[in-house]
C-alpha cells in the first residue's frame, strides 16, 4: 500500500505544479515576442480566410475591405497555393514601431522561400502588421 499511496502524492504534487504554474507563471511576453504572435496570426487569419481576425493583427491603415481581402487571398491560393510562415527573424523594436523579416512558402514551390520585410506599429495595446 504504502508505493501506491507514494507514487499517488507524487503524481498529486506534479498536477498541483503544473496549476500553479498555469496560474502564476509569467504572462509577459516580451514586444519580440508580440511581434513574431502578430506575424503568425495575421498569416493564419489569411488562411482562414477570416477577416475579422485578419483586422485584429493588421493595423487600421492597411485593412481594406473584406472583400478585397477575399479577392486577393483567393487569387494568391489559386495562383501560389497557401502561404505558410516559417520564421520571424531580426526583430527590432523602437518604441511603437517595430520590423522583422518573416519567411513564408506556398504550396506550390514549397522549396523556395520567401523573405519579406514587414513593419509593425502598436495599436490599441497590440503589435499589429502594418505594410509601408
Amino acid at each position: 500500500m504504502a508505493p501506491f499511496l507514494g507514487a499517488l502524492a507524487v503524481f498529486a504534487l506534479i498536477i498541483v505544479g503544473i496549476i500553479l504554474f498555469n496560474v502564476f507563471g509569467s504572462h509577459t511576453t516580451t514586444p519580440g515576442d508580440q511581434v513574431a504572435k502578430a506575424a503568425v496570426g495575421q498569416n493564419d487569419a489569411l488562411q482562414r480566410q477570416d477577416f475579422g481576425k485578419y483586422q485584429s493583427f493588421t493595423c487600421r491603415a492597411a485593412q481594406g475591405s473584406e472583400a478585397d481581402f477575399l479577392a486577393h487571398q483567393r487569387d494568391s491560393v489559386a495562383k501560389n497555393g497557401e502561404r505558410y510562415l516559417d520564421d520571424v527573424t531580426d526583430i527590432a523594436v523602437d518604441g511603437g514601431r517595430a520590423s522583422a523579416t518573416v519567411t513564408y512558402h506556398f504550396d506550390k514551390s514549397a522549396d523556395t522561400k520567401t523573405p519579406a520585410q514587414l513593419t509593425f506599429v502598436q495599436e490599441d495595446g497590440a503589435w499589429k502588421v502594418c505594410p509601408s
